[in-house]
């Protein structure tokens, strides 16, 4: 009897490049992509000046449709909607390559101190220079997470980075970095605080085409560069004596998909604050649904991570409306109980 191979091998003739995928794979991207675009309708469709679904289709593909629905949809609520979805990509992304890189399924960049140390930057560059271009704030963002992942990897190295290491030394810089994000709260201006402190909790409220356009070149370099990386991922799980058995340049490929994670978690962070969990639980899901193979896993994840925050924010605007919950409310009381979860299925592993 012959049985069909569960795997799809992929090799672009132009790049030196090959993927190995789950048969699964094209079929649940397809499934996880019209989940997100049906999200992103109903977010836009929803709201004080209500526009039916059918009207937020056409209005996106150009029909012809009465013109205060154009405005509603292309000015005032599609750049935020596209903003969840980038956002919730960029994090699931960045948690996916954290939880290869460390081997724990437990690993988020919330939890690890990347989130933090990008948040400290963040809100300094709010509460210090409110007047500067918001372009500045993805940069800002990305050189406060890069020097919480230097600071871990250093911090860590023992020759080698011991994935156990990164993670207890993360922790407790987001404690170090928590503690200095409060001070200078403490000392800012209390309107650019208050902003500040809205920032802090994760939302994605009034964002424009202004905090689009500076996200999106970041996910352009670093999602396919991620899954350029796969492979080296896939080979870094299996630990690193044997990684190097196999011929990988194991600190030279953890460092680089540690920037790829810093770069995507700091990008999003900048443009949305702190949602929190999304890294945590968006691979999780992902891998139930694809297999381990990050070729699969990563494009699953952000769609999965996508989809979480398209339809927290979708339901912290509809929950008591007229009044607003942050999407990063929503994700944290879905993605706290996750976690002790996640622990307690872990207990004797």
């Amino acid at each position: 009897m012959f049985f069909a191979k569960p795997w799809i091998s992929v090799r672009p003739r132009k790049l030196s490049l090959s993927f190995r995928v789950d048969r699964r794979v094209p079929l649940i991207l397809a499934v996880l992509s019209a989940i997100a675009l049906l999200s992103l309708v109903l977010n836009v469709s929803q709201g004080e000046y209500p526009v039916p679904p059918l009207a937020v289709i056409k209005t996106l593909l150009g029909l012809p449709t009465p013109s205060d629905y154009a405005f509603v949809v292309n000015t005032l609520r599609l750049p935020r909607s596209l903003v969840a979805l980038l956002v919730g990509m960029g994090l699931a992304v960045a948690g996916t390559i954290l939880q290869g890189l460390t081997r724990n399924p437990l690993a988020a960049p919330e939890i690890i101190g990347i989130n933090s140390g990008a948040s400290l930057v963040a809100i300094a560059f709010i509460v210090v220079f409110p007047n500067w271009p918001v372009a500045w704030l993805p940069v800002a963002a990305f050189l406060g997470g890069l020097g919480a992942a230097i600071a871990i990897y250093l911090l860590a190295w023992n020759q080698g980075s011991s994935p156990v290491r990164l993670i207890l030394v993360g922790v407790g810089l987001t404690s170090l970095t928590g503690a200095f994000t409060s001070l200078v709260v403490t000392f800012g201006n209390i309107y650019d605080v208050s902003q500040a402190l809205i920032w802090l909790t994760g939302s994605v409220y009034s964002r424009s085409w202004e905090h689009l356009w500076p996200l999106v070149p970041w996910l352009m370099v670093f999602i396919p560069l991620s899954l350029v990386l796969a492979r080296d991922l896939d080979t870094l799980t299996l630990g690193d004596n044997l990684a190097q058995g196999l011929g990988s340049r194991v600190e030279w490929r953890r460092s680089l998909l540690l920037i790829c994670t810093v770069a995507l978690a700091a990008a999003a962070v900048a443009t949305a604050g702190t949602v929190g969990f999304v890294g945590l639980m968006s691979p999780h899901l992902a891998r139930q649904l694809v297999g381990p193979s990050h070729a699969g896993l990563i494009p699953a994840a952000a769609l999965t991570g996508a989809c979480i925050v398209e339809l927290a924010d979708l339901v912290g605007r509809l929950l008591f409306a007229p009044l607003e919950l942050p999407c990063g409310i929503i994700t944290a009381i879905i993605g706290a109980p996750y976690f002790l979860w996640l622990l307690y299925r872990s207990r004797n592993q």
